[in-house]
């Protein structure tokens, strides 16, 4: 009994002295007289003591008990491991969490191995409480340093550098945001594949959204650096929702404006892919990612240029179910030739020639020309930035 309570104290000494899984396996090793592994999921930890030489058929022993012990975890079927002899479950309450698990070794075990087992099983919990409370402040730091990024405008750029680099996000060398609507359930798992990928981003999941900020690659060639890698990330994300991506923002201080301009660039994919826009693979480069940094820094700019190019098409569309937008849209791609332009939108040509002109009466912008076309075209793209925001 004084052994069991003596290995019961240096393992809780282990796990509050940051020592963490490691040291649990291996007093449970040493005590039980066996291989004991630890498993705990949730952590993404798995650890085997003692630790011995690195090899293929150590690395494979490790992998099975994982899978086996993941899949207790989710209550899926699972093929024990071979070398499995006694196993100690992580319980909290009625969630099992891990496990303990002592593998066949050369000799037998101790006698109370078992006992052991359960004290390192009993350890463990301590070390999931102890990650899970550091996790909830750091996520709340997380969460509350994105929303004054959101809401507060005025932050000084020192704040921001210093809040960040608090949270292991260095903002020296600018940054680009993502911002992501889930259709999966697992907000963690998206987290944990952007931290994963991007060492140094920062991460969090915050009114439905997950917000990210990728910090700005080293050299002269930052900026594209850094963009490229954003699309790249958000690329690797699309399997988990829609994504948005902001352009590069050197100064700390147009943080706010880049989660705009990333949220605006969502608004607009989302509204896209529902409406069946062919455009949307476009919107997040040149013409368009101007556009965006306009409408995240002077709204009503954007909004005027609307106003006074394709607004009035759009309110006629809406009024008399016409595709006066929709038939300019594809003139414009097809360069101008009527012939192509009624091809792809099913009509006759007379029919485009006539809403053409009808483009040109609403807006006093002549479709022919050139210099018209150019505004037309421009404010076609505004149009879409900000129909997500136009009154219903």
């Amino acid at each position: 009994m004084e052994r069991l309570r003596s290995v019961h104290l240096k393992m809780v000494d282990a796990v509050l002295g940051g020592d963490g899984l490691q040291q649990v396996a291996a007093l449970a090793a040493e005590a039980a007289g066996a291989p004991v592994a630890i498993v705990v999921p949730r952590l993404d930890a798995a650890v085997l003591a003692p630790a011995g030489p690195e090899g293929a058929a150590r690395d494979r022993t490790l992998e099975e008990v994982r899978r086996y012990v993941g899949d207790r975890v989710r209550d899926r079927p699972s093929q024990v491991p071979e070398a499995l002899a006694a196993e100690a479950p992580i319980q909290s309450g009625d969630d099992v969490v891990g496990a303990v698990v002592m593998l066949r070794g050369a000799a037998a075990p101790a006698p109370e191995a078992g006992d052991f087992l359960h004290l390192a099983a009993v350890a463990c919990l301590t070390e999931v409480a102890v990650e899970e409370a550091k996790e909830e402040v750091e996520q709340n730091l997380r969460g509350s340093f994105l929303e004054d990024l959101r809401s507060r405008p005025d932050l000084e750029p020192r704040e921001v550098m210093r809040r960040a680099a608090r949270l292991g996000c260095d903002l020296s060398r600018g940054a680009v945001v993502l911002c992501a609507e889930l259709t999966t359930d697992r907000p963690r798992h998206v987290i944990a594949t952007i931290t994963g990928d991007e060492p140094g981003a920062l991460a969090e999941h915050l009114d439905g959204r997950v917000y990210a900020i990728l910090p700005g690659a080293g050299g002269d060639d930052a900026p594209d650096t850094t963009a490229t890698r954003g699309r790249a990330l958000a690329t690797r994300l699309r399997r988990h929702g829609t994504v948005g991506v902001s352009s590069f923002y050197s100064d700390p201080a147009e943080l706010p404006r880049a989660i705009q301009e990333a949220e605006l660039v969502l608004d607009v994919l989302k509204q896209g892919e529902g409406g069946g826009w062919d455009g949307v693979q476009d919107i997040g480069t040149g013409t368009y990612r101007l556009l965006f940094r306009v409408l995240a820094s002077h709204p009503e700019e954007v909004r005027s240029f609307y106003e006074d190019t394709v607004a009035p098409i759009v309110r006629y569309d809406d009024q008399y179910r016409t595709d006066l937008v929709g038939t300019l849209e594809s003139y414009l791609e097809q360069n101008c030739n009527m012939n192509a332009t009624a091809a792809a939108i099913y009509a006759h040509r007379h029919t485009v020639a006539y809403r053409l002109e009808r483009v040109k009466e609403l807006t006093g912008l002549d479709p022919m020309l050139s210099e018209d076309r150019e505004r037309l075209g421009l404010g076609l793209k505004a149009y879409r930035i900000i129909a997500p925001r136009l009154p219903k």
